[in-house]
């Protein structure tokens, strides 16, 4: 497609939709990402267009916010999840457990990272900035911008939600 093409089709199709999706990505991530997800969304969307028609461009930009919105957790779980790892490993060759012990661990940190990856979002951050920043509620708030009470109520919801995953699982 030439430039001008792409321009008009941004600027007709795309564009007058963009307040709405940011506010559809409010929901979904840190207000901090919102503006990543949707210059990475207007990539897709453009190379998607060379390739071929778009019949739905709004219905369309709204989908590749999602993955896109996705592949920015899975990139983030994966990096907490090592920081999960590096920090058990070390404390395994600090206090030299044998064979057994050190499968164990293992196996709790996957049990725990696969536990904290099936957490809601917004669930799942504040669970990480509690447990794994030590932040306090009123700093988690603040940095949020929600309230002591809303944080409170989804940390509960977070550990709540991590025991029903390791019930399902027979563990304690």
């Amino acid at each position: 497609m030439l430039e001008s093409d792409n321009s008009k089709w941004f600027t007709t199709e795309l564009a007058p939709h963009e307040q709405a999706l940011r506010a559809y990505l409010r929901g979904l991530v840190n207000p901090s990402e919102i503006d990543d997800i949707v210059q990475e969304t207007y990539v897709r969307l453009l190379r998607a267009r060379d390739r071929g028609n778009i019949v739905s461009p709004r219905g369309l930009l709204f989908a590749t916010a999602r993955n896109a919105a996705r592949d920015l957790f899975r990139r983030r779980t994966t990096a907490n999840t090592i920081s999960v790892t590096e920090i058990d490993e070390a404390r395994v060759i600090d206090s030299a457990p044998n064979a057994a012990e050190i499968a164990d661990r293992h196996q709790q940190t996957d049990l725990l990272a696969a536990a904290i990856a099936e957490l809601p979002p917004r669930c799942r951050e504040i669970l990480v900035l509690r447990k794994f920043e030590n932040l306090s509620h009123r700093e988690i708030a603040q940095k949020l911008g929600i309230s002591q009470h809303t944080v409170e109520s989804q940390l509960t919801k977070a550990l709540h939600r991590c025991m029903e995953f390791f019930a399902r699982r027979g563990l304690p």
